[in-house]
């Protein structure tokens, strides 16, 4: 008989036997990779970075004074006969349409001046004239109430502080009633002789489209323009960019197709570019049309332009 001591060595031995058997059982094969689904879209590429932009090139202030000066020599070519659109004969005639003429046309106070100046010829006749007589001569240029106020107190002031006459200095002449930087700028350049930048709303558009300066205040504009030019080319110029404005580039429609200086126009494009549409935008002689005075200039006549219609004319 097997002893008890014997008996337990067997068992021992049987179980070590059992656990080297687990311990040398191969281990499971690995599951399988799963199949690709079918009809899967391929991934998208990722779309290449878009490229920046080149850098607007600066435009130097010498390269600027030049491009200025070419455009002006430009329009001189285009408008030699360039001139005041006002019909005045005289300083105080001179004053009184430009005053006349803020919210309204060159063509509309021309119509109507002839009328005020045949009744009051001097400062004096105006310092005393009825104020509802001309209200009723100036009702067509509108805000005329106001006008026919300004008109009186301007030539009262002449009257009692300037013994008349308009006067032919800048500090004086803004110290009128009515009369602003622009005002006065226009009479010292076509009454006396005396350079100035007439900022209008012509001139401030078409300045601003040409990048002379980027200013929006009209005496920060004149400054601008003014280091650009010479001061004896003041006057002339202001008559060169107002009459482009008032022809070809146009407010809302300009006719870049048109245009002789569409090289030089940094704008170029915001306005019609075909010739053929672009030559039915034009206006004025260069239309076909009359310009603003009933009296212009020979020059202007013999260059094609025709004479205004007087007030009430038809056809």
């Amino acid at each position: 008989m097997k002893t008890a001591k014997t008996a337990k060595a067997t068992k021992a031995k049987k179980t070590a036997s059992g656990a080297s058997a687990k311990a040398v059982t191969p281990a499971k094969a690995p599951a399988k990779k799963a199949a690709p689904a079918k009809n899967a879209a391929p991934a998208k590429k990722a779309a290449p970075a878009k490229k920046a932009a080149p850098a607007k090139k600066v435009e130097s202030h010498t390269a600027l004074v030049r491009r200025a000066r070419r455009i002006n020599r430009e329009l001189a070519d285009v408008y030699p006969y360039a001139h005041p659109e006002l019909d005045f004969e005289n300083p105080y005639q001179l004053i009184l349409a430009t005053v006349l003429s803020a919210q309204t046309t060159d063509l509309r106070v021309n119509q109507t001046t002839p009328a005020l100046f045949a009744k009051y010829p001097t400062p004096e006749d105006l310092a005393a004239a009825n104020p509802e007589e001309v209200e009723e001569i100036l009702r067509p240029t509108g805000f005329f109430r106001a006008k026919t106020r300004s008109v009186i107190g301007l030539s009262k002031a002449l009257v009692e502080d300037f013994g008349g006459e308009v006067p032919g200095r800048l500090e004086d002449l803004v110290k009128l009633p009515g009369v602003g930087r622009k005002t006065a700028f226009v009479v010292l350049g076509n009454a006396f002789g005396r350079p100035g930048i007439t900022v209008d709303t012509h001139f401030q558009r078409l300045v601003r489209r040409w990048q002379w300066t980027d200013a929006t205040e009209p005496d920060k504009i004149e400054a601008a323009v003014g280091e650009l030019f010479p001061k004896s080319d003041w006057t002339m110029l202001s008559h060169h960019v107002i009459f482009h404005g008032r022809r070809i580039c146009h407010a809302r429609k300009p006719a870049c197709g048109a245009c002789p200086i569409a090289p030089l126009c940094p704008a170029y494009g915001e306005g019609e570019t075909d010739p053929e549409k672009a030559k039915k935008l034009l206006k004025y002689e260069k239309g076909g049309f009359p310009g603003q005075r009933l009296n212009p200039p020979q020059s202007y006549l013999d260059a094609g332009g025709r004479p205004a219609p007087p007030l009430g004319a038809t056809g």
